[in-house]
C-alpha cells in the first residue's frame, strides 16, 4: 500500500522537478545572452514566439546559435 502511496506522488513530483530542470538551464543560457529568465519568458510572449519549456531548454543545451537566434528575435 505504501508503495502505490509512494509511485503516485512521485509522478506528481517528477512533473515539477523537470520543470524546475528547464527553468534553471534557460536560466543559464538567457543570462550568458544578459537576459534574466522572467524577462525571456515575458519577450517571448510579446513575440508571440511559442515554444514550451522543455523544448526551449533543449535547444539551450543542444543548440547555441539557434537559442541566441531565438533571444534576439524576442528582443
Amino acid at each position: 500500500m505504501k508503495a502505490l502511496r509512494y509511485s503516485y506522488v512521485g509522478r506528481k513530483q517528477k512533473k515539477r522537478v523537470f520543470r524546475k530542470l528547464w527553468i534553471t538551464r534557460i536560466n543559464a543560457a538567457s543570462r550568458l545572452n544578459g537576459l534574466s529568465y522572467s524577462r525571456l519568458i515575458h519577450n517571448f510572449k510579446k513575440s508571440n514566439i511559442g515554444l514550451n519549456r522543455k523544448m526551449l531548454a533543449q535547444i539551450a543545451v543542444l543548440d547555441i546559435p539557434t537559442f541566441n537566434q531565438l533571444v534576439t528575435m524576442s528582443k
